[in-house]
């Protein structure tokens, strides 16, 4: 982001192409001498055949301040799982993979299913539990960063400048997220974050009035970015939304127990692209419109615990004012867009307009009629004060599915 400006009650950490990543990583390799980094990737299966992967990888391998990398692989057979080992051995570091699939952590999965503390919907939000769960019974890293896998843009200074603002020592944060422009194929993406998220904060502060909860949310650049870092004291009390909410909760989490002067944003990169969901016009329960239904029932979830009231008539009203807060912002991005030579879809954007409107009422409707619904995951601290054996037990399951991998790796490529 080419300003200086700190507008908002987080620090806002740029860059300003004013230092080299070869200086960053030189003083990461310092840091970690104090404050060891540990890297989680949650990932599907899928991911390992895409084109982002193995780059990432490639990339990741030329560091030397990350200590251990932990993988979390959903989606994943046996056979899968065992190319996947292969696959992540070019990380040419320590690491581990979460063979969420395989027989032991499933094993794991179904007695904490049985004592209600489990996750019970699969995804991303399950992957990032258990992958924090482990890395905190680990017990060797002070900061962790987490990315998704699928960037197809992915440069290694995107992760030396997640980690320096946790890993400095002189630094007092304890949560950093990052923020990037959404640009990619010559036209604008991020429509959530752009259509959805910013007017409807906009919007409920204007409805609801003063609060400080919106004022928290808005001071992030793009709420919902997927890469994060924090220190590793933060993992037993944190709680992790298992639906599509999962970055806005993790924000809203750390509004509700970290001062914010403890919180950071930090630019990651000048350009940044992933795969992209589809809109879902027709699909509740898929890509765009099932985002935008989870992340409005974190919003107003979390508004609610801070006393404000909800009905009918507060809905009806938060949609219209959201409806012509977020056509306002359409035409901001449409000379945002022609101003950089962005081709820009006024119809498909206020489509998708049209359909976060309607889904702030679905989430209304769901907040309404289902008021005993409990979106996040147990902190692992209510876990373990429930199994007190869980972490050990569950870097058990991960350590000896690794360690027999790592022998059928060895024994082929002795009898290759």
């Amino acid at each position: 982001m080419g300003d200086f400006a700190q507008n908002g009650i987080v620090t806002t950490l740029h860059d300003f192409g004013t230092r080299d990543t070869a200086t960053l990583e030189s003083e990461l390799k310092v840091f970690s001498g104090y404050r060891p980094m540990e890297l989680v990737l949650p990932s599907l299966f899928s991911e390992l055949e895409g084109p982002a992967l193995a780059h990432i990888v490639d990339e990741i391998s030329q560091i030397d301040y990350v200590g251990h990398v932990v993988i979390g692989l959903d989606r994943a057979t046996q056979e899968q799982y065992e190319y996947a080992y292969s696959f992540f051995a070019k990380l040419n570091k320590p690491f581990s993979i979460l063979w969420n699939d395989g027989p032991r952590l499933k094993a794991i999965q179904a007695e904490l299913e049985e004592k209600g503390l489990a996750p019970t919907e699969p995804g991303k939000g399950r992957n990032v539990w258990y992958c924090i769960g482990f890395t905190n019974a680990r017990g060797k890293a002070d900061a962790v960063a987490l990315h998704d896998c699928d960037v197809l843009t992915y440069d290694r200074r995107l992760l030396a400048r997640l980690f320096y603002p946790i890993a400095n020592p002189a630094f007092q944060f304890e949560f950093c997220k990052g923020y990037y422009p959404r640009v990619a194929e010559g036209r604008m993406n991020g429509r959530v974050t752009r259509l959805l998220v910013g007017p409807l904060l906009q919007a409920m502060e204007r409805v609801l009035g003063p609060s400080d909860y919106i004022t928290f949310m808005r001071s992030f650049r793009y709420p919902l970015a997927g890469e994060f870092s924090f220190r590793r004291s933060l993992i037993p009390e944190l709680r992790i939304s298992s639906d599509w909410g999962l970055e806005v909760g993790i924000l809203s989490e750390m509004q509700r127990n970290q001062a914010s002067n403890r919180i950071c944003q930090v630019d990651l990169a000048a350009s940044y692209d992933h795969k992209h969901q589809s809109l879902s016009a027709d699909d509740v329960k898929s890509g765009l419109s099932r985002m935008s239904i989870d992340i409005s029932k974190v919003l107003i979830r979390k508004l609610a615990t801070k006393g404000y009231c909800f009905g009918p008539d507060k809905f009806r009203t938060l949609k219209a004012t959201y409806y012509r807060m977020a056509l306002d912002m359409v035409q901001f991005y449409q000379v945002d867009a022609e101003i950089n030579g962005l081709s820009y879809d006024i119809d498909a954007e206020e489509r998708a307009v049209e359909l976060f409107a309607e889904n702030i009422m679905r989430a209304g409707d769901d907040f309404t009629y289902a008021p005993m619904e409990t979106p996040f995951i147990p902190s692992w601290e209510r876990v373990t004060s429930a199994i007190p054996d869980i972490a050990f037990r569950l870097r058990q399951a991960v350590e000896t599915d690794n360690a027999e991998q790592q022998m059928r790796l060895s024994r082929r490529q002795t009898a290759a």
